[in-house]
């Protein structure tokens, strides 16, 4: 059990252990999250909290492991007053019927996070289930942990967030309208719309990216930011992704980005015909880019 924002490689860690502790003691493994995340809940200012995954996206990257069945409780404040004991009597013995319970290395729960190791052991004996707390998955000298891949990503240093989450990280969203400049110079974007507001977004610039489309995948390059050539609301961030040899209507579909590397830093231009410039500098750099690891 844990939240698993970004489900990264030290999750993936946790839940292949699960599955071969469940084959061992002929059991069905369970996966046990939360949402809404805790602190979006507790949090006075929910929005410094940036989320790796939405829950759908969550529930995606979790439906690629053999594992029979996914939980997920609604976090709200009553619920956060629940003490680790109860947690662990009422939901985990009570409903789900543990018999063994895996956890990371720094796993607390129950009311203000008092559900340590030594009261879970404690709880474990009364209720007739093992424990088993996994060492740290390890980055180099480095405990790999959401924070650390949060901050990697605000950075813009994508490869790093993706060898720390062990798959690339994406975005998920809507396409909508947009003011078609880019239709106008040669290079149609679509515009992006989050799933979810608390999404995480890299630092402003251009990406060369994956884009999936109706099971097809595209390449692409992504703009994070203001558009500062040719934007009038500089207070307003946009995501905007041209797919490249694509020409067919998409708006109000869904489409999932995946980002492979940062390109440069977002830039202002004296000209239109300069940015056009720069965007065909871009494309060539992407497609050089995603050639090189297909």
């Amino acid at each position: 059990m844990g939240i698993f924002d970004g489900v990264h490689r030290g999750h993936k860690y946790i839940i292949k252990k699960l599955i071969d502790i469940s084959r061992t003691k002929d059991g069905e493994p369970v996966i046990l999250t939360l949402w809404p995340h805790p602190r979006h809940v507790l949090d006075h200012d929910p929005s410094r909290l940036r989320l790796i995954t939405t829950l759908d996206e969550k529930i995606e990257i979790l439906s690629e492991f053999n594992v029979n069945h996914l939980v997920i409780l609604d976090f709200t404040k009553e619920f956060s007053r629940m003490s680790s004991c109860e947690f662990i009597e009422k939901i985990l013995v009570g409903k789900i019927g543990i018999s063994h319970l895996v956890v990371g290395y720094n796993h607390r729960f129950g009311s203000d996070r008092e559900g340590n190791i030594k009261r879970l052991n404690n709880c474990a004996g009364r209720f007739n289930f093992t424990v088993e707390r996994l060492s740290p998955y390890r980055n180099g000298n480095e405990n790999i942990s959401s924070s650390m891949i949060r901050k990697a990503l605000l950075n813009g240093k994508i490869r790093l967030a993706n060898e720390l989450l062990g798959h690339r990280f994406f975005i998920s969203g809507r396409v909508i309208g947009g003011s078609r400049v880019g239709r106008s110079i040669g290079f149609p974007t679509a515009n992006v719309k989050s799933d979810h507001t608390l999404k995480l977004l890299p630092g402003d610039g251009v990406y060369a990216v994956r884009v999936l489309i109706g099971g097809i995948w595209f390449p692409g390059m992504l703009n994070i930011g203001i558009r500062p050539t040719v934007n009038h609301n500089p207070e307003h961030k946009t995501i905007e992704v041209h797919i490249i040899d694509f020409d067919k209507d998409i708006y109000d579909q869904k489409i999932r980005i995946d980002l492979v590397e940062r390109i440069r830093d977002e830039m202002r231009f004296s000209s239109v015909d300069m940015l056009r410039n720069q965007l065909v500098k871009d494309k060539e750099a992407v497609l050089e880019l995603i050639g090189r690891q297909e």
